[in-house]
């Protein structure tokens, strides 16, 4: 019988999904679940933005277009980089895809040569498709952690100590998924230093979360000196504008578009026309929507984590951006007599009707970090109250029988 190939084997896999597939079977059977397990806007797109799309239909806009987009978003794509991030981006450096995810791929590809050893480093815990893609792609992952005292950022000096003559390309993200941490400006700036120091070695600037900024100020590597030229920054339509299901994402490096733009030809041809047009509306149109959204977030970032920091055997940071909270939970895991923050999770979704994600879908747990969960607050006040209210109310019923089995 013919056989599957290691590659597709062993390729990993986004756990949200896994979880919400979960989720939905138990709600399929009737169960009353909470979930906050999917990184997603629960608004919809912003009426503006559907009417430029309808109009891109009722225009006739339903073709291929270049493979690196329309020049109308790339233009808009340009002056919002360049304006945002203080940096000189042309609508040429810029590149259109369907959904930012692809453009990880793509980075890789270009820089790496697969099976020759050559290393990329990415964040732990992070966005569990770094280093699928880089495994897939046969080049070979090198994580840095990201430590709790330090918000969830790293030490710019663990960075250098990481760095080999492998080294091609470095990954970050700020704001972050899953911790929803933000790299401060003089950490950005040491990196930086460092990277100086190491002329080869490409970054890829996962900015999906900027405009989600709650605390301090958003900053991007490639607005230090030198180090525009050796950056791909990378954004997308889907978190600011609640554009999850358009697909729409865009990169940016003068060095790279060409190649860019050759593998979207040699994958998906370009993305959706409609969707194209969507997003010169969501860039150049008004910004209201996408403001109302990110102080909505704001607000719900507030509470849940006053919240998480009443149940039981739960401390959680405040994340300067995104819209995730990255609890730590190993007290509560002790309290209940939970093994890790995984039993924890599974537990929380058959026992007590609420979906999280664990750390492990994020990457193997940092040493001497303890166990975390992950909670996406894209979710109505009432759904993070009622929710962590459930996880108190377990946790505080689990324990008690505890403690009565142990004294009896």
């Amino acid at each position: 019988m013919a056989d599957i190939s290691r590659r597709a084997r062993e390729l990993g896999t986004e756990n949200a999904f896994v979880v919400l597939a979960e989720v939905n079977k138990l709600i399929r059977a009737g169960r009353d679940i909470i979930s906050f397990c999917i990184g997603q806007p629960d608004f919809h797109t912003p009426v503006n933005i559907q009417d430029a799309a309808v109009k891109a239909i009722r225009d006739g806009k339903h073709g291929y277009t270049p493979s690196a987009g329309i020049l109308e978003l790339r233009q808009a794509v340009a002056r919002n980089m360049s304006e945002s991030r203080g940096v000189d981006v042309q609508p040429d450096d810029v590149v259109v895809g369907a959904g930012a995810k692809p453009f990880i791929g793509y980075t890789i590809l270009s820089v790496t040569d697969h099976g020759a050893g050559d290393e990329v480093i990415f964040p732990n815990p992070g966005f569990p498709i770094y280093e699928s893609q880089i495994k897939a792609m046969g080049a070979v992952p090198v994580p840095i952690h990201l430590r709790e005292a330090r918000s969830f950022s790293f030490d710019p000096q663990e960075l250098a100590d990481k760095i080999t003559p492998k080294t091609r390309l470095l990954i970050l993200n700020s704001p972050q998924n899953p911790t929803g941490g933000i790299i401060p400006k003089q950490d950005m700036q040491a990196i930086a230093d460092v990277l100086r120091k190491h002329e080869r070695v490409w970054v890829f600037a996962d900015e999906i979360y900027g405009r989600l900024v709650y605390d301090g100020e958003f900053v991007s590597i490639a607005s230090f000196p030198g180090m525009q030229e050796r950056t791909i920054i990378s954004d997308g339509a889907s978190k600011t504008w609640a554009m999850t299901g358009w697909r729409l994402g865009f990169a940016a490096n003068r060095k790279l578009a060409p190649y860019f733009t050759n593998w979207v030809t040699n994958t998906e041809s370009c993305a959706s026309q409609i969707s194209q047009w969507a997003g010169v509306e969501a860039l150049n149109g008004p910004q209201d929507d996408a403001r109302r959204m990110r102080d909505i977030f704001h607000e719900r970032r507030d509470l849940i984590v006053g919240l998480l920091n009443q149940v039981p055997g739960v401390t959680c940071q405040s994340p300067g951006g995104a819209f995730y909270v990255w609890p730590n939970v190993t007290e509560a895991c002790a309290l209940i007599g939970a093994r890790d923050s995984e039993e924890l999770r599974a537990r929380l979704l058959n026992e007590a009707g609420v979906a999280v994600l664990a750390d492990i879908h994020f990457g193997p747990r940092v040493p001497n970090e303890g166990q975390h969960i992950r909670f996406s607050y894209a979710a109505s006040n009432e759904a993070i109250r009622k929710g962590v209210e459930r996880i108190a109310d377990f946790i505080r019923k689990n324990t008690l029988r505890t403690k009565a089995t142990a004294a009896g």
